[in-house]
C-alpha cells in the first residue's frame, strides 16, 4: 500500500510540475486540432469518395492522427524536459547556498536566456561567498580584539539581556551576579522595578536607562564593594532606533586610591611644613620686635626656632627616604648581622631616656646568637629606634616597654621574631589598618609631651622590613598597650 501511495505522490508531483503542465497543454492543443480536422474532413470524404475508398481513407487518417499525436507529444515532452532541467539545477544550487554551501556553482554553458541566468547566478554566488567570508573575517577580528582587551566589554539588547561579552566582562558579570544587592528589585525612584529579572547588573541599571531614554553616550564611576569601575556606555542603533547598548568597564580602584593618596599627601605635607614655619616666623618676629626682655627669654625663643628647624629637617629627610624607597633606589648594605647584639645596643641607648621619662625598659633574647645572613644593620637599627621612639611617646610614666627576640626553627624556613611591646594608650581598632600609611598619627591628645613625629616613621619601617623580605604586624588594645611583631628570614633567599 505504501509503495502505491509513493507512486501516486510522485505521479501527482509530476503533473503539478512545469513539464507536466506544459505537456498537458500540448496534448490538449494537438487533440483539439485533430478533432477539428476530423470534423471537417470526415463529411467531405463521405460525400466525395465511394464507400470502400472512404473506409480506407478514414483508416489511413486515423493512423496518421495517432502517429502524429504520439510524435508531437513525445517531442514536446523531450523539449520541455530539456528546458526545465537547467531550472532544476538552479533550484538545487539555490537550496545548497541556502544551507550554507556558498561554493556551489552552475556548469551550464548555453547562449540562450538559461545560460545568462546561470552566469548571473554564478556571479551572485561569488559575490555572496566573498561577502560572507569578509563578514566572518570581521567577526573573527572583532572577537580577537575583544578577547585581547583588558577592559570588560558587555553588550545589552533593548530589554537589558546580555548578548555579547569578552572574558573580562564575563568575569565581572559572574562576580556581580553573585552579590546580594540590598535593593535588587527596586528602581531608581525607590519603587519596585517592572523587570526584576533583567540581566543588566544592578550598578549599571541607572546608566543603561539613561542611554536607552536619551540615546547619547554616558559615563560614570561605579562603586561595587571596595572596587571602583569606570563605565563608558554607548547606544546601539538600528534604523535610527536605539536597539541596545554597549558598556566598557575598567577597574580604576588603584587609580582612585593613588589620587586620594596624592591629595592626602599634598595636604599633609603642606600642614606639616606650615606648622613649624609658622612657629619659626612667629618667634623670629618676636625677636626682631624686641619682645624678649631678658637673655633667658631670647634663648628660649631661639631654642624653639632651632627645634622647629630640626623638625622640618626630619620631615624632609623622611620624605627623601620614602621617595628613594618607592623608586627602588634604597641603598642596602647587606651583610651578616647578629640581631641580639644589635638589639642590646639599642636597649642600652634607650636606657637613659627610660630613666628620664620614668618608664621601665626590658630586654629579653631567648637565644645567645640570632644571626641574619643578609641584612642592613643601619636600616634595622632605624626600624627598632623608630618603634621604640613611638612606644616611649605613647607610654605613660610608671609603665613598661619590652623588647624580646627569639629564633623560630620549628618551621621549614627558620626566622627571627622580634617584639616591641608597650603598656601605652593603645591604638583604636579602626585605625589599625592605616598605621603604616604615610602621615598616620595617633591622636595628639594621647601623645605624651609636646613632641610629635612626622607621621612617616611607620611607613619607613614597613618599607625597610619589606626590603628585608620580612613581615610586620601589630596587636593593640585601647588603654592597655600595643605590640609590634617583626619577622625576618634567617637564611638569605636564593
Amino acid at each position: 500500500m505504501s509503495v502505491i501511495n509513493w507512486k501516486y505522490r510522485n505521479n501527482f508531483a509530476f503533473w503539478r510540475s512545469l513539464v507536466g503542465k506544459l505537456w498537458i497543454t500540448i496534448i490538449c492543443l494537438v487533440g483539439c486540432v485533430l478533432i477539428a480536422l476530423g470534423l471537417f474532413l470526415l463529411p467531405y470524404i463521405d460525400t466525395n469518395f465511394a464507400e470502400s475508398e472512404s473506409r480506407d481513407i478514414k483508416r489511413l487518417f486515423t493512423y496518421i492522427c495517432i502517429v502524429g499525436f504520439s510524435l508531437t507529444t513525445f517531442f514536446a515532452l523531450f523539449l520541455f524536459t530539456k528546458i526545465t532541467q537547467p531550472m532544476q539545477q538552479l533550484i538545487q544550487a539555490a537550496n545548497a547556498i541556502r544551507k550554507g554551501n556558498y561554493g556551489t556553482r552552475l556548469s551550464l554553458r548555453t547562449n540562450d536566456e538559461i545560460g545568462e541566468l546561470a552566469n548571473t547566478f554564478n556571479h551572485m554566488a561569488v559575490q555572496l561567498e566573498d561577502t560572507i567570508r569578509n563578514l566572518n573575517h570581521e567577526k573573527e577580528h572583532l572577537a580577537s580584539v575583544l578577547r585581547s582587551m583588558t577592559d570588560a566589554v558587555i553588550t545589552f539588547d533593548g530589554e537589558g539581556k546580555v548578548i555579547l561579552t569578552n572574558p573580562p566582562g564575563e568575569k565581572i558579570m559572574q562576580a556581580w551576579y553573585a552579590l546580594d544587592w540590598a535593593q535588587e528589585d527596586e528602581g531608581l525612584d525607590g519603587h519596585p522595578s517592572a523587570n526584576p529579572s533583567r540581566d543588566v547588573p544592578e550598578p549599571l541599571v541607572p546608566l543603561f536607562r539613561l542611554v536607552m531614554e536619551q540615546g547619547g553616550d554616558q559615563s560614570s564611576n561605579v562603586h561595587v564593594q571596595q572596587g571602583v569601575w569606570s563605565v563608558q556606555m554607548a547606544p546601539l542603533y538600528a534604523d535610527s532606533v536605539v536597539r541596545g547598548a554597549v558598556a566598557v568597564l575598567r577597574d580604576v580602584t588603584e587609580e582612585v586610591k593613588m589620587e586620594k593618596m596624592r591629595r592626602d599627601f599634598v595636604a599633609n605635607v603642606s600642614h606639616e611644613i606650615r606648622t613649624p614655619l609658622s612657629m619659626m616666623q612667629g618667634y623670629s618676629e618676636a625677636l626682631l620686635d624686641g619682645m624678649a626682655t631678658s637673655p633667658e627669654e631670647s634663648e628660649e625663643l631661639i631654642q624653639v626656632i632651632h627645634d622647629e628647624s630640626l623638625r622640618m629637617g626630619r620631615l624632609v629627610k623622611d620624605l627623601l627616604d620614602l621617595a628613594r624607597m618607592d623608586a627602588g633606589h634604597t641603598d642596602m648594605n647587606m651583610k651578616e648581622v647578629e640581631l641580639g647584639e644589635l638589639l642590646e645596643r639599642i636597649y642600652r641607648k634607650f636606657m637613659v631616656r627610660s630613666k628620664e621619662q620614668g618608664i621601665q625598659l626590658q630586654f629579653e633574647c631567648k637565644q645567645q646568637m640570632i644571626s641574619l645572613q643578609q641584612a642592613d644593620e643601619d636600616r634595622l637599627e632605624q626600624v627598632f629606634t623608630n618603634l621604640l621612639d613611638n612606644a616611649f611617646r605613647h607610654t605613660p610614666v610608671g609603665k613598661s616597654v619590652k623588647i624580646s627576640a627569639e629564633l623560630v626553627t620549628n618551621l621549614r624556613a627558620p626566622f627571627a621574631r622580634v617584639s616591641v611591646k608597650d603598656q601605652g594608650v593603645g591604638i583604636p581598632t579602626s585605625d589599625l589598618p592605616f598605621i603604616f600609611e604615610r602621615f598616620y598619627k595617633a591622636d595628639k591628645a594621647r601623645v605624651r609631651g609636646e613632641s610629635v613625629g612626622t607621621g612617616l616613621g611607620l611607613a619607613i619601617v614597613k618599607n625597610i622590613v619589606d626590603a628585608h623580605q620580612g613581615t610586620i604586624h601589630v596587636n593593640s588594645v585601647l588603654g592597655e598597650g600595643t605590640e609590634f611583631i617583626l619577622q625576618f628570614p634567617v637564611e638569605s633567599s636564593k
